[in-house]
């Protein structure tokens, strides 16, 4: 007997399994078309392309041992596409009056319309998988590691303990094995999706395992990470006050669920999404991966052709009542999250935050003030598998805390407390700076002053061409502009004509002084702790590192004593500047001793 294979059936390690089952006999002709895509895929260190090669070893094994003949043969493809690599294996069937093997289902029914017999193991039955046997009832998740033993992480958000599991070091081969059984499962397992498969890296949702495989060079070395639900609580378990059920009932339609890795957010937005579904509600969910532990009647969607955004468009035409969209990490992330709900959709976002302010922070870059309120309405901090802050949001016309005069009245999105109802942050923009600043009780607030001077400064920057500028606010109707002695003349003009203009458009009388009399003043932000850094530049930025401890925290950044700016630190420790921005311009004419960091 005379078979072909495609490339399905090898990533599947089909072949070995028939042969070993003695349920083909004779002769195998592998295309090349398929041993190209297998190398391809291998050396770009993706999954399958790994378990391929290994299939085609297994077979060189067996021929070697007299199980079987093998001869390679097939014409070349012009592109290593999948749908070209399998008709040339059928074409090759077809020639050679052979029987093709493969493990794809739309492959088999094309191979029988055109009269080519055809034998196809995909199977839809649910194969266990081996390390399901280390999961138990409290068991988080389990990490495989090459060069260390495998250790699981017991608990519950709040309370994690690691434990490990066996005394033997992984090796690599234990690791691509592990991989190659979790990836050829997966594909017969008609509930399970390969999420991501790029070189050195694979996420596959098995059931209600998340698998995150990674490899060299994305990685220092083979590991493989699996994560599972512990429990599947609902609003009940987490005793909420009445109040905060009423708002979510009835107010609450742009909720935002911030925390820490593993602080329960994932759990919680699960819960809700429960509560609205038994309230009436047709709820859906947005993932990537898809890894919600939710009901049957919520369903789950991941990326369409690789877009949240045109998964946006789907959603928009099933009309939900609410979506759950886990997790929001880019730029675009935030951006479909807020189209979706000024489209009219109840939305539930999932966000990494070590404070509950600074979920707030990142919509700030992505979505205009004065739409804040719309997008996010309500906003539940969750620590440790427990709600520990909840903020609502609103936005009202007046004069920002700690200013006086009327003539500053302006839009101003409120940050309260929502058991308290205490104002604690406001957000608004002077000048061309819009930023967050706490409110610290009655009278002055020196994060409005320091916006302030800010805008003062870089309105004469601007307009006066000056090459160095501080500005500091003596109260909410007088400034102090210290100006480099080269252009007094230019700030001043003649008979005063400039700094008149100056005032009448800052709505502020100026005193103006020479910078080089700045050392005799006391500095407008002394700080007692100032926070250290290191600096660099790129083509384009100006990039500031901290300790990757302050990751997700938000810094304010003062140069020569006045505020610059406020922004979260990122992931790896770093705050970038555009460098054709106006702070990038102001930086780049400054030291780093004219920098100060402060929380």
């Amino acid at each position: 007997m005379i078979y072909v294979c495609d490339t399905s059936i090898l990533v599947q390690e089909g072949v070995s399994e028939l042969l070993n089952k003695g349920q083909i006999e004779g002769e195998l002709i592998i295309p090349t078309a398929v041993v190209e895509v297998i190398e391809k895929s291998a050396r770009e260190g993706e999954t399958q392309g790994l378990i391929g090669l290994k299939e085609l070893q297994k077979l060189s094994s067996a021929a070697a041992a007299g199980q079987i003949e093998i001869r390679f043969g097939g014409q070349k493809p012009r592109r290593l596409e999948q749908a070209d690599v399998f008709e040339i294996a059928r074409e090759l069937a077809k020639a050679e009056g052979a029987s093709l093997l493969t493990a794809d289902k739309i492959q088999e029914k094309i191979t029988k319309v055109e009269g080519i017999d055809v034998v196809c193991i995909s199977s839809d039955s649910r194969p266990k998988l081996s390390f399901e046997k280390f999961f138990e009832k409290d068991t988080m998740s389990l990490h495989f590691r090459e060069g260390i033993k495998m250790f699981c992480k017991k608990g519950r958000p709040g309370s994690v303990e690691m434990v490990t599991i066996g005394d033997k070091d992984l090796t690599r081969e234990d690791i691509n094995d592990l991989a190659g059984e979790i990836v050829e499962k997966a594909k017969k397992h008609s509930e399970a999706f390969i999420e991501i498969d790029r070189k050195g890296a694979t996420v596959v949702q098995y059931d209600k395992y998340r698998i995150a495989i990674a490899r060299p060079p994305f990685s220092d070395g083979g590991e493989i990470t699996v994560v599972h639900p512990v429990a599947k609580l609902s609003l009940d378990d987490y005793k909420l006050d009445e109040k905060l059920i009423k708002r979510l009932e009835e107010r609450a339609e742009g909720v935002v669920i911030a925390g820490s890795p593993g602080a329960g957010k994932s759990t919680f937005a699960q819960a809700l999404a429960e509560f609205y579904k038994d309230k009436g509600k047709l709820v859906k969910t947005m993932e990537n991966p898809r890894d919600l532990n939710v009901s049957q009647e919520i369903t789950q969607y991941g990326l369409l052709e690789g877009s949240m955004e045109n998964t946006a468009e789907i959603l928009l035409l099933a009309r939900p009542d609410y979506t759950v969209y886990d997790e929001l990490r880019k730029t675009h992330d935030f951006e479909v999250f807020g189209d979706m709900r000024l489209a009219g959709v109840g939305m539930i976002g999932v966000v990494h935050a070590s404070r509950a302010i600074d979920a707030i922070q990142r919509f700030l870059s992505r979505v205009e003030m004065g739409v804040i309120p719309q997008v996010l309405d309500t906003i539940i901090y969750i620590k440790a598998g427990k709600i520990e802050k909840v903020y609502k949001l609103g936005i009202a016309v007046k004069v920002p805390s700690g200013m006086m005069e009327a003539d500053l009245a302006r839009p101003v999105v409120e940050i309260r407390d929502f058991f308290t109802d205490k104002l604690e942050y406001e957000i608004y923009a002077f000048g061309e700076e819009t930023t967050i600043v706490p409110v610290k009780g009655e009278g002055r607030q020196p994060g409005a002053f320091q916006l302030a001077a800010k805008a003062v400064e870089n309105t004469v920057l601007r307009t006066c061409g000056a090459t160095k500028v501080k500005a500091k606010l003596v109260d909410a109707n007088n400034a102090i502009v210290w100006v480099d002695e080269r252009s007094l003349p230019k700030v001043i003009g003649k008979g005063g004509k400039n700094v008149e203009g100056l005032q009448h458009k800052l709505n502020l009388k100026l005193k103006i002084e020479p910078y080089e009399s700045l050392k005799d003043q006391p500095k407008a932000a002394e700080a007692s702790s100032s926070i250290p850094f290191d600096t660099s530049q790129s083509r384009n930025t100006i990039n500031f590192y901290f300790d990757n401890k302050l990751s997700g925290r938000t810094l304010q950044l003062f140069l020569n004593g006045s505020f610059l700016f406020a922004a979260a630190v990122g992931k790896k420790g770093l705050i970038k500047v555009e460098k054709h921005s106006e702070i990038g311009r102001m930086l780049m004419r400054s030291s780093k001793e004219d920098v100060e960091v402060r929380l």
